[in-house]
């Protein structure tokens, strides 16, 4: 029921018809109506259609208390954030009580005595939506006071209160978000003797502050996110707490490449001072490079890549290419291999390394990394070069006449093209297992497919980013070897 913000009283408030129900029942009615419409749910959440929304729809149909656990990057935050949506428009509160009670419900003495006095003449406000929900980022330091409460002595002392009346309790943000959401990130990592303060409120609804055994009926859906890494390193949840938690949901990193790259699409800051058109070839090798990290050797597992590599790798790479129109070195932003290879920052620092990763160092891994994508892409859209290599064979008879290529992030657009067609069989075979392709998705095709071939030992490569030099595999090995 949406009411407008207007009645001012307790009495105009009971004359509208309304009745008092809880968060839960509130965000359930909310959701049942959302889904008899076919409305949109958690608009801007990428791949969790199949898998994850059905349980968290699941949940708030049975008014559950929800813990999301998965590893970083996988939108657990936003998700439950995205819960906002199926609460009232406006909620109407007491005025001048610091736990926005019910006007029908108060659950303060001192507020219940106020009711009791004014009567129909209780003066109300109405919260809107994007005030009831609150969250807390657990860090060690967290103590009893921020989460729960405690006594004032300040206000003791100002208004002359013994410290056994109840007026001298200073409420944490838990009963603070009281008829509302309260979601504490990374869960574990709040100290377990924290974690003991919230059981009571989970199950029985009262809290206990320094020895006042308060009876409040705390109207609170709680939301917990956690990092499995969490559970063996840094803490865990007690398991008291979990116990507690009606629904675990493990969340997860994107099932295939189109969704990873709908969720950086979506993500990134692309607006630029130049026009760009992003290859789609370019932003399948982006998507690639976090499946790749996700199965590396070199990078620890137990934390995950995040979704957020691929966001900043995108962002770079159209800077890439702004930069070279900026320069005066293309006419329009085109994409070319040198601004894949430029991605090596927005990687290294996002990823946590096993030893092995650490001995040979964050950049190296990254720019592996770049290059497995990349054989990846070359993988699925052209000839097997080990299996098939004749189909490759006019290509490499022409480096193997003796002749190299060299492409540099300063060649114009028209030098480029040059370069690349003068490679025998190279734009032909391109055409042939990539129809449609526009003139500059065609060039970056055909540098994905001479970087593939080295990646496949059948081209030598000297070089990484702005100047990439390709040859013969055989005379490279013999130059290298002093002959």
């Amino acid at each position: 029921m949406v009411l407008p913000p207007t009645l001012k009283t307790l009495g105009e408030l009971k004359r509208s018809g309304y009745k008092s129900r809880s968060v839960r029942d509130e965000l359930r009615v909310n959701l049942s109506a959302a889904l008899q419409s076919k409305q949109k749910l958690f608009p801007g959440i990428v791949g969790y259609e199949q898998t994850v929304i059905p349980q968290v729809i699941n949940a708030i149909l049975s008014r559950h208390d929800i813990l999301l656990l998965g590893l970083r990057g996988q939108a657990k935050t936003r998700l439950l954030r995205g819960l906002l949506q199926f609460l009232d428009e406006w909620m109407p509160a007491i005025e001048g009580t610091s736990l926005r009670e019910d006007p029908l419900k108060p659950i303060l003495p001192q507020t219940q005595a106020r009711a009791n006095e004014l009567g129909d003449e209780l003066p109300i406000v109405w919260i809107p939506r994007q005030e009831r929900f609150y969250e807390k980022l657990a860090t060690p330091d967290a103590n009893m006071a921020d989460i729960i409460g405690d006594i004032d002595p300040i206000r003791a002392s100002r208004d002359k209160l013994d410290l056994s009346d109840e007026r001298v309790i200073h409420f944490g943000i838990v009963p603070r978000s009281h008829r509302g959401l309260f979601c504490i990130n990374e869960a574990p990592d709040l100290q377990p003797r924290i974690q003991v303060g919230l059981l009571n409120l989970l199950e029985e609804k009262d809290i206990q502050i320094r020895g006042f055994p308060l009876r409040m009926d705390i109207d609170v859906m709680m939301l917990f996110t956690a990092n499995p890494e969490d559970y063996t390193n840094r803490g865990r949840i007690i398991t008291p707490l979990k116990d507690r938690i009606a629904s675990q949901i493990l969340t997860h990193y994107p099932e295939n490449l189109q969704d990873s790259i709908d969720i950086f699409m979506q993500e990134a800051d692309a607006e630029r001072s130049v026009e760009i058109e992003v290859s789609a070839l370019a932003k399948e090798v982006i998507a690639e490079i976090a499946v790749q990290g996700r199965r590396s050797e070199h990078v620890d597992q137990s934390s995950g890549v995040s979704a957020r590599l691929t966001i900043a790798a995108y962002e770079i790479m159209l800077s890439n290419m702004e930069r070279r129109v900026l320069m005066g070195v293309d006419s329009k932003a085109n994409n070319r291999l040198c601004d894949l290879y430029a991605l090596v920052p927005s990687i290294s620092g996002k990823l946590e390394l096993v030893y092995e990763g650490q001995e040979a160092g964050a950049d190296v891994v990254a720019g592996r990394l770049i290059s497995l994508a990349i054989k990846a892409v070359f993988t699925r859209l052209f000839p097997d070069a080990n299996d098939d290599s004749d189909s490759w064979k006019p290509v490499t008879d022409w480096f193997n006449s003796g002749l190299q290529l060299e492409l540099l992030d300063s060649d114009t657009e028209a030098t480029r093209k040059k370069k690349l067609t003068q490679v025998e069989g190279l734009s032909e075979i391109v055409e042939l297992h990539m129809l449609d392709l526009s003139e500059d998705d065609r060039l970056l095709a055909m540098e994905v497919a001479l970087d593939g071939l080295h990646h496949y030992s059948m081209l030598s490569k000297e070089g990484l980013g702005a100047t990439m030099v390709y040859g013969d595999m055989f005379s490279n090995m013999m130059h290298s070897e002093g002959f």
